[in-house]
């Protein structure tokens, strides 16, 4: 069972208000991955969505829900929605997908199985590390992180095609008028969660999940070369 909670925006203008606010539409069938901004562009929340009868579902951290909830109320302004919250079991695994299990849209991400509590044990570090799949509270960081720097593209977490949301202006400046400099990467070496990167002695990243010999982290692309942790060596994987 992970830590979840479930959002439900329901209403007549529920539509219409989540299109003005995510960075990617709730599909109409199945799930969808999509995050919440701030105007000036960095990373809220991100969750799984989908549409469950009349209700537009945003299944997001336990511990990102309330301020989430939260910010959805502050510009829920005059529109018909509402918004409530329950708490979820939802089992999650990657191999043959039980009945009722819908596909989660992330690359390597397996399946997702709602009112239930048990998955099929994966290793969940393991499957991120291999699939560049950042993780809420681990590489995403509220108020902090880029989405763009965090593989959202990759991910199928950002629609260029949709028109505005919030954060939208920023995003697009950052995907279409600058090249990346930072962002998430794998690198392999012996290494643990928190540890700084170096190279020549400069800052270069922090290392993230760990699994195995292998890691996600945040760098600087441009001082790749010869990266160092404690002193040993550590190279792109």
């Amino acid at each position: 069972m992970t830590e979840r909670t479930l959002l439900r925006i329901s209403g007549p203008d529920a539509g219409h208000f989540l299109h003005g606010l995510l960075t990617r539409d709730v599909p109409e069938t199945g799930l969808g991955y999509a995050a919440l901004l701030t105007p000036q562009g960095k990373y809220l929340a991100d969750f799984l969505t989908f549409r469950d009868d009349d209700a537009f579902v945003l299944d997001v951290a336990r511990d990102l829900a309330p301020a989430l909830a939260q910010r959805l109320g502050m510009y829920k302004l005059r529109s018909k929605v509402e918004i409530a919250a329950e708490e979820a079991e939802n089992a999650r695994g990657t191999g043959e997908a039980p009945e009722g299990a819908m596909a989660d849209p992330r690359p390597g991400m397996g399946w997702r199985l709602y009112d239930a509590g048990d998955g099929d044990g994966t290793d969940w570090d393991a499957v991120r590390v291999e699939n560049m799949v950042p993780a809420t509270g681990i590489e995403l960081v509220p108020n902090e992180s880029y989405i763009l720097e965090m593989g959202f593209e990759r991910l199928g977490g950002v629609d260029f095609r949709k028109g505005c949301y919030v954060g939208q202006e920023v995003t697009a400046r950052m995907k279409h008028k600058t090249e990346l400099r930072k962002g998430l990467a794998r690198v392999r070496g012996d290494v643990t969660p928190g540890a700084e990167i170096t190279a020549d002695g400069r800052p270069v990243g922090t290392v993230h999940t760990v699994s195995g010999d292998r890691a996600l982290a945040y760098l600087r692309f441009d001082r790749t070369d010869g990266m160092e942790v404690n002193g040993a060596p550590l190279t792109l994987a």
